[in-house]
């Protein structure tokens, strides 16, 4: 569904509030959206920002409720249901093969973008002076912040030397009213593009879209493979493709239902000293050098909506958009490593300093085969902290984590220390980006492992006391 619709969706089930009085976007709304999010309160519409010519939406993903009304759904089961079709295929050898091999099936093709030529998103095409940021509600969060920051762009980008085109998340401090800094990290598909560009000697052309359907806003934070296109995941997850026009001023499609639209290009050489920022580690990210980005045309809806989201102390809404990836892309991980039952990366980990697993038990060294699993696969290789549980553990559960982590570890033995990638955004380590791992076997223990004892049993109530007790229950009174 798009912005506008949801937003009269939300507005008819009490989800959204309108806020007519004036607001600054600087600070102001930051400590409005912490309270209401606390909360689980609505959307927030703030339709008089000081200084600026349009309204703000914040809090688009802040409670479950609206998570399923941007999917259609009504449920979690629901939402997995449509990525299912994805899994019902003859397992390949590799791990590459599989993961490329969810893409090619049937059903994904029903789900491909659909190029428009006229599209709402157009409706206003400003170039040269028309061109001012200044009109726009770009929030400043915190106290410390460097500027303002665009932080809820899908920047889409495309391979100078493939032609494919990629969709991710990266924040844009504002510079000045035509130009921004693009805080893309090492790796990403953004700055895969950019560094080819750069030795071929060219610009890369690339768009920042605003307030696009939101299932595409969660679609460019998705691990995906290189290469593959966010908007099938976003068709998927909606069933029904994401329609796009070409943009303006530059060779690039965005989603047609998009609100605003900043077309331009990056020059390889030309860097800005960027941040601070106080990200969603709750901790002010350092200056460093990114690439700018040009605005070449700035394209609108006739009555565009401004749509943003804060990150800091956890939580904000990042923590569900964190948790709606996990439950979406666990059929994946455990049709790709199937030791694995389930997983949690709890969103106070900040979804990358602990994963906690859970397998069905059954040789000597398993738990170390699905750490190692975990840490090849993506972007879980960042993961600082891999914990690896039994079956009938509940690793949602922070009692029953800590319970089983408690009983059944000896450091001793079953702690494993390594060196490997990590979280650029990883204050602690030594290196940016590079530095210490651990790896916890919080599983009951065989002999083979070094634990000669016998393993005590669990202290279970047995079935037939159960029934017996079941039989019981509606006299007891209880």
């Amino acid at each position: 569904m798009d912005l506008k619709k949801l937003v009269a969706t939300w507005e008819e089930k009490g989800l959204l509030k309108r806020i007519g009085q004036p607001v600054s976007a600087e600070l102001e709304v930051t400590e409005i959206v912490r309270r209401v999010f606390e909360k689980k309160g609505p959307a927030l519409l703030f339709e008089n920002v000081k200084n600026a010519g349009m309204p703000l939406l914040t809090n688009i993903f802040g409670t479950w409720q609206r998570v399923w009304d941007i999917f259609g759904v009504d449920s979690e089961d629901a939402l997995i249901s449509r990525v299912k079709p994805l899994l019902e295929i003859e397992p390949p050898k590799g791990l590459v093969d599989k993961a490329r091999a969810l893409w090619k099936i049937k059903g994904v093709t029903g789900n491909l973008p659909k190029e428009v030529g006229k599209a709402r998103c157009q409706s206003r095409v400003l170039t040269g002076d028309g061109i001012n940021l200044a009109d726009l509600p770009v929030m400043k969060c915190w106290p410390d912040d460097a500027g303002r920051f665009i932080t809820l762009p899908v920047v889409v980008t495309k391979d100078p030397e493939k032609g494919v085109q990629n969709f991710g998340m990266y924040r844009m401090q504002v510079i000045d009213e035509r130009t921004t800094a693009m805080h893309w990290h090492p790796g990403k598909g953004a700055d895969i593009h950019y560094q080819r560009s750069k030795k071929l000697g060219k610009p890369l052309e690339a768009a920042c879209v605003l307030g696009c359907e939101p299932a595409v806003i969660y679609s460019a934070t998705a691990p995906l493979p290189p290469d593959i296109n966010e908007l099938i995941l976003a068709g998927m997850l909606m069933d029904k493709p994401v329609e796009t026009v070409r943009c303006r001023t530059v060779d690039l499609t965005v989603p047609a239902n998009s609100q605003i639209v900043l077309e331009g290009y990056v020059e390889g050489s030309e860097t800005f000293l960027e941040g601070p920022f106080g990200d969603h580690t709750g901790y002010y990210t350092p200056q460093r050098p990114f690439p700018v980005f040009h605005i070449t045309a700035l394209t609108t809806d006739n009555d565009p909506i401004y749509p943003s989201t804060v990150v800091g102390w956890p939580p904000f809404e990042d923590a569900i958009l964190g948790t709606l990836t996990e439950r979406i892309f666990l059929p994946f991980i455990k049709f790709i490593i199937p030791d694995i039952k389930d997983m949690a990366l709890p969103a106070a980990g900040l979804f990358h300093n602990f994963v906690f697993a859970s397998i069905d038990k059954r040789y000597p060294g398993q738990a170390y085969k699905a750490m190692d699993s975990i840490w090849g696969l993506g972007q879980l290789s960042t993961s600082k902290v891999v914990v690896i549980f039994d079956s009938h553990v509940d690793i949602h559960r922070q009692d029953e984590v800590l319970f089983h982590l408690g009983n059944n570890i000896d450091p001793l033995r079953d702690v494993v220390i390594k060196k490997g990638p990590l979280d650029i955004l990883d204050h602690a380590s030594s290196e940016e980006g590079f530095g210490g791992k651990m790896g916890i076997d919080a599983t009951g223990k065989l002999p083979e492992e070094g634990h000669k004892r016998p393993w005590p049993a669990r202290a279970l109530v047995d079935d037939e006391t159960k029934k017996n007790v079941d039989a019981l229950w509606s006299r007891l009174g209880l």
